[in-house]
C-alpha cells in the first residue's frame, strides 16, 4: 500500500483494523474518471486483494461527490478518429479500448474481498457503473444518481446495463437508463440500489464503518466464499448453483476457521481468525 496514485488514494482509519478505505481522489473534478483511474483502480484492488491484512474494502469519494462520471477528456481520447484512417482498424482498437475500461470496473468483482460503496453527493454515469459492481451499497440522503449516458448520445457500456437490472429489476433499470433522470437516496433505497440511507455524510461514514468492521471480523474463508458463490450463481440455475457451492465447500469448509467458530461459540468468546 506504499504505491503512489494520481486518481485514487488508499488509507486505513483505525490501527490494527482489517478494513481499508479506497477513495476516488479528484475532488476538484468531482471525482470524474480520468484515464489514469482505469489503470490505477484495478491495480489498487489487486494489491488489496493480495494483502492478507485486508478483509474488507470501503469505496468512497473525496470532496463533495462520489463520482460525476467519466472525464470528457478520457472519452475524447477513446473516441479519437485520427488514430487510424481505416474504419475497420479504428473500430477494432475502439472495441479494445472499451474492454479496457470495462475491465477496470469488473476488477471490483474479481477482488475476493467484499467492496462496500459509501455514496454521497453525485453518483452519475460511470459512478453508477462502479457502484453496481460493488457488493454492498449505502448512501447519504443527499446522494443523487443518474444513468446519464443516454443524454450524451452513448449506450452505457461499462456495466450498468448488465448489472442494474438484477439489482433494481428489469423495468426500473430500463426506465432509469432510457430517461437518464436524477433520483435521490430515498428512491435508491426503494428501488433496492442501496441497502440503507443515512441522514448525513457523518452518519454514513459511521454506519459503513460498523458494517465493514463487522464483516472484517468474520471468517475470511467464509466471506470470500460467500462473495464468490453469489457472483457465480447469477449465471447459474438453482440446481447448478447448489452443485457449485457443494463443490466449493467440499474444498473450503473443513478449515481452522470452522473449528475456531465452533469453539468460540461454545466458550462464549469472540472468534479470532487467521489471515487469508
Amino acid at each position: 500500500m506504499e504505491e503512489s496514485y494520481k486518481s485514487i488514494k488508499i488509507e486505513g482509519k483505525t490501527p490494527n483494523s482489517r478494513v481499508i478505505y479506497l477513495y476516488l481522489n479528484r475532488p476538484s473534478q468531482r471525482n470524474a474518471l480520468s484515464r489514469e483511474f482505469f489503470t490505477e483502480f484495478p491495480k489498487a484492488l489487486s494489491s488489496l486483494d493480495q494483502n492478507p491484512n485486508v478483509n474488507a474494502i470501503v469505496l468512497s469519494g473525496t470532496g463533495d461527490h462520489f463520482c460525476s462520471g467519466i472525464d470528457l477528456k478520457t472519452l475524447s481520447s477513446v473516441t479519437d478518429h485520427t488514430t487510424s484512417t481505416d474504419r475497420g482498424r479504428f473500430s477494432e482498437k475502439f472495441r479494445r479500448d472499451i474492454r479496457f475500461l470495462q475491465d477496470a470496473v469488473t476488477a471490483i468483482e474479481r477482488c475476493r474481498k467484499p467492496v462496500i460503496a459509501s455514496i454521497h453527493g453525485a453518483c452519475i454515469g460511470g459512478g453508477v457503473d462502479i457502484v453496481t459492481a460493488c457488493d454492498i451499497r449505502f448512501c447519504s440522503k443527499d446522494a443523487f444518481f443518474s444513468v446519464k449516458e443516454v443524454d450524451l448520445a452513448i449506450t452505457a457500456d461499462l456495466g450498468t446495463l448488465q448489472r442494474l437490472p438484477a439489482i433494481v429489476g428489469y423495468g426500473n433499470a430500463m426506465e432509469l437508463a432510457l430517461t437518464g433522470r436524477r433520483f435521490w437516496g430515498l428512491e435508491a433505497k426503494e428501488l433496492g440500489l442501496v441497502s440503507r440511507v443515512f441522514g448525513t455524510s457523518y452518519e454514513l461514514d459511521q454506519g459503513v464503518r460498523l458494517v465493514a468492521e463487522g464483516i472484517a471480523e468474520k471468517s475470511p474463508l467464509a466471506v470470500t466464499g460467500t462473495k464468490a458463490v453469489l457472483l457465480r450463481s447469477r449465471e447459474l440455475t438453482v440446481e447448478q448453483g447448489l452443485d457449485y457451492v457443494a463443490t466449493w465447500n467440499s474444498g473450503m469448509l473443513l478449515s481452522d476457521d470452522l473449528k475456531e467458530a465452533m469453539s468460540s461459540n461454545i466458550q462464549k468468546r469472540k472468534p479470532v481468525f487467521a489471515k487469508l
